[in-house]
C-alpha cells in the first residue's frame, strides 16, 4: 500500500539532513556527521543539563555523553559547571559551534525556499501552519 505518515514526514527529513550535512561539510565543518546534528536539534543545546538534554533527544544518557565528548573534542560544545548547583554541569555552545549552527540555519532556510518554489508559497505556507499545529501540546 501506500507510505504511512511516518515514512511520509521521514523523506523531506532525510532530505533537509543530507542538505544540512552537505553544506556543513562545503564550509569546513567535515567533522560534524548525523548523529552530531541531533545534539544541535532546535531549541538547541545551550544550558540545557546533559540529562535534561538527553530526555528531550530521546537517547540515553550514556549516548549522548559520548556525543557530547565528541562534540567537545571538535570544540562545538563545552560542559560547565552548573551556576545553581556546582554537582551539575550545563551544556554551552562554543563560537566554532554557533558558526555550525547559523550554516544548519542557513542550509534549512534554503531548503524551505525550494519547497516553497515547489509547492507554491501559499501551499508551502499550509504545509508549514499545519505542522506547527501537529506540533502544540495536545
Amino acid at each position: 500500500g501506500p507510505p504511512l505518515i511516518g515514512a511520509l514526514l521521514r523523506t523531506p527529513w532525510e532530505a533537509v539532513q543530507r542538505h544540512m550535512l552537505d553544506l556543513l561539510h562545503e564550509r569546513g565543518f567535515d567533522d560534524l556527521d548525523a548523529a552530531h546534528l541531533n545534539v544541535f536539534q532546535y531549541p538547541g543545546p545551550e544550558g540545557a543539563r546533559p540529562s535534561e538534554l538527553a530526555a528531550r533527544l530521546r537517547i540515553s544518557k550514556q549516548a549522548l555523553n559520548y556525543l557530547l565528548g565528541e562534540l567537545e573534542r571538535l570544540e562545538y560544545v563545552e560542559r560547565r559547571p552548573d551556576p545553581s548547583d556546582r554537582r551539575s554541569k550545563r551544556v554551552a555552545v562554543t563560537p566554532r559551534g554557533a558558526s555550525a549552527i547559523g550554516v544548519i540555519r542557513e542550509a534549512v532556510a534554503e531548503m524551505e525556499t525550494a519547497w516553497a518554489r515547489q509547492l507554491g508559497p501559499d501551499r508551502f505556507d499550509q504545509l508549514r501552519g499545519l505542522l506547527l499545529e501537529l506540533n502544540q501540546p495536545a
